[in-house]
């Protein structure tokens, strides 16, 4: 009998020790310096250069380095804008398509120091941007990131082996001149018609082996090892498959990471990522607070207003993202002033948004738990590495919240402890209104969590909330839920950033066939611009890459070229293109495709617009 009795005793116990036992990971997990990237939510981009004299996106390799003269520079004012607009770090440009390179590269004749601009000088007495960047940030206690395009319009090498060699170098030069780096930045604008050296030819790489991006991750961790990498497919973080800024509703942290390349044609995956991926690979979402990624004057009235960029915050870093926004720095070499505004006053949007948790002293109950050191006090407890968990074999449970009196509630925040993975692939919200448990319409479907999701609905004044945790991949971890109002204003629902507004004279089509578009005004005007709003469609069909303006007669024939030119980003942001010129009477006019960006394609359009003086 006492043997008996002791067996059992030993029996409890063990189970007892087993339901405190931490819930085993479940693969793919994320690197300690995913979830440290993570935690940043929200960091600034920085597109400047050449580009931003010559009124470019893409330069084409051949601009002058004397072009690159900023009247009264202020790095400063940037970081402290930055710091100021509740972002985490900055990455900067280092070196764009068109190869100029904004730190003293002895690599190349084309950098910084060839330049017009005569600022502040490192420790060998050269002007170099990358430094000043690198001060700033440790002033303002900001991270650093660096951009190195792999593309390069202007070296004469490019497309052989000793360009790779050269790369190489470059980004060696980065790793080891600038102090620790929090992200590494590789694009997938890959091969094209560039300058060359000289050569003014199209010049084609195979994506996926030219580089040889295995060796590229090699040297980055060499010199950086808590450094997380983008591109395309990772592997520290992703492109979210757009750059306007958002993920999906459904966004899961995973990749079939052998499957995804720069340049991976089925972009729209990455999105939503890959239920079934590999290895953990989060998104980035990013966009810029203007349409372009340079400065360009004619989007000074054209910049993302603080509601603009709340709905982008919520749609990347609340669906498991995070947010990465452009600034053009201008002419002068400073945050535009409204850019400067009006991300700051996003920032103040949201902190007013999410200021005050109404659970914070509100008790959970939950319907079951692993444990005491898993129990719903962990929920709400402030404490990030605490977490609520169901015992093993359980992948679903209920939290509930009751207040002591009717609270007013538009926005509920949830959060996975991601260190032992990803798990919920479908819950709901409740709320009890009156003497009713009501369905919540968050307005987009409630499948994953992740490291944070932020659910927007219209303001219901409720007695308790419950949250229906339907269906997980494992023993759910949930570190985190807090609610909130965020104020009358606050029910608005911003779906998507401006796409851009023009006025227009009033014209007909006469004739849209293939790559040609025929316009009549009706009569004679002074034109002196031309506007083209690419297919919004999720598809964006018919996307014209290259393209000649031309006066006609009414049966289309070419009188006076007013302009030609490339469209150079619009396959992954296909926003309004404006195309201005010197006044010119003009009735008919062609906007001929001189290249697609999918041949094979016509033409299409969503606006077309022409604009007189």
């Amino acid at each position: 009998m006492l043997k008996k009795i002791l067996f059992s005793a030993f029996v409890l116990t063990a189970l007892s020790a087993s339901a405190q036992d931490a819930p085993a990971p479940i693969a793919p997990l994320p690197k300690d310096y995913q979830v440290r990237w993570q935690k940043m939510e929200t960091y600034a981009f920085v597109h400047y250069g050449l580009n931003t004299f010559c009124d470019r996106e893409w330069g084409y390799g051949d601009t002058d380095p004397k072009m690159f003269n900023p009247t009264r520079q202020d790095v400063d004012q940037w970081v402290r804008t930055f710091r100021d607009a509740g972002m985490k770090g900055v990455i900067v440009v280092a070196k764009h398509h068109d190869g100029f390179t904004m730190w003293p590269c002895n690599l190349t004749e084309y950098n910084i120091t060839k330049s017009s601009y005569d600022g502040p000088k490192n420790a060998q007495g050269k002007v170099d941007l990358l430094q000043e960047v690198r001060n700033a940030c440790d002033k303002y206690g900001l991270e650093l990131g660096l951009y190195l395009s792999p593309w390069d319009r202007n070296h004469a090498d490019y497309g052989t082996p000793a360009y790779i060699d050269y790369y190489y170098k470059q980004l060696e030069q980065l790793l080891t001149r600038y102090g620790r780096l929090f992200e590494v930045w590789f694009d997938g604008a890959n091969g094209g018609d560039g300058y060359y050296g000289g050569a003014r030819e199209t010049r084609t790489i195979d994506r996926r082996t030219y580089y040889n991006f295995p060796r590229i991750n090699e040297i980055v961790h060499h010199w950086q090892p808590n450094a997380v990498i983008f591109s395309d497919g990772g592997p520290g973080c992703r492109w979210v498959g757009n750059e306007s800024g958002y993920a999906s509703a459904t966004n899961w942290a995973f990749l079939r990471a052998s499957e995804v390349y720069p340049g991976y044609p089925h972009h729209r995956e990455l999105q939503y990522g890959h239920a079934d991926g590999d290895t953990w690979i989060p998104s980035e979402c990013n966009t810029s607070i203007r349409p372009g990624w340079f400065y360009h004057p004619e989007e000074d009235s054209r910049v993302k207003t603080p509601e603009q960029l709340a709905d982008l915050y919520y749609r990347s870093v609340g669906h498991n993202g995070t947010f990465l926004l452009n600034f053009p720095i201008d002419r002068e070499g400073r945050v535009h002033p409204v850019d400067s505004a009006n991300a700051i006053n996003f920032h103040r949007l949201i902190q007013r948004e999410l200021s005050h948790n109404l659970l914070r002293h509100v008790p959970a109950t939950v319907s079951t738990c692993r444990g005491e050191r898993f129990n719903g006090v962990m929920l709400t407890d402030g404490d990030w590495d605490s977490y609520w968990a169901t015992p093993d074999g359980i992948n679903s449970g209920t939290v509930e919240f009751r207040f002591t009196q009717p609270q007013r509630v538009n926005r509920l925040m949830l959060q996975e402890y991601i260190p032992l993975g990803q798990r919920v692939q479908r819950f709901s919200l409740q709320a009890l209104v009156g003497n009713r448990w009501t369905d919540v319409d968050c307005g987009e479907e409630t499948t994953t969590i992740g490291y944070k999701r932020i659910l927007r609905f219209k303001t219901i004044e409720a007695k308790a909330f419950r949250v229906n945790f339907e269906e997980a991949r494992g023993p759910l971890c949930i570190n985190n839920i807090e609610a909130f109002y965020g104020g009358p204003d606050s029910d608005r629902n911003v779906r998507e950033a401006s796409k851009g507004e023009f006025k227009s004279l009033s014209f007909n089509i006469l004739r849209k066939a293939g790559k040609e578009v025929v316009i009549d005004l009706g009569e004679e005007h002074v034109v002196r611009a031309f506007h083209y709003l690419p297919d919004q469609s999720e598809y964006n069909k018919g996307l014209v890459h290259q393209f000649e303006l031309w006066t006609c007669d009414a049966d289309g024939k070419p009188l006076k070229k007013l302009r030609e030119g490339e469209f150079s980003n619009i396959r992954n942001n296909p926003i309004l293109q404006s195309v201005f010129f010197a006044p010119t009477p003009a009735r008919y006019l062609l906007f001929k495709a001189v290249k697609m960006v999918r041949e094979g394609e016509s033409v299409e359009f969503a606006r077309l617009g022409v604009e007189d003086i």
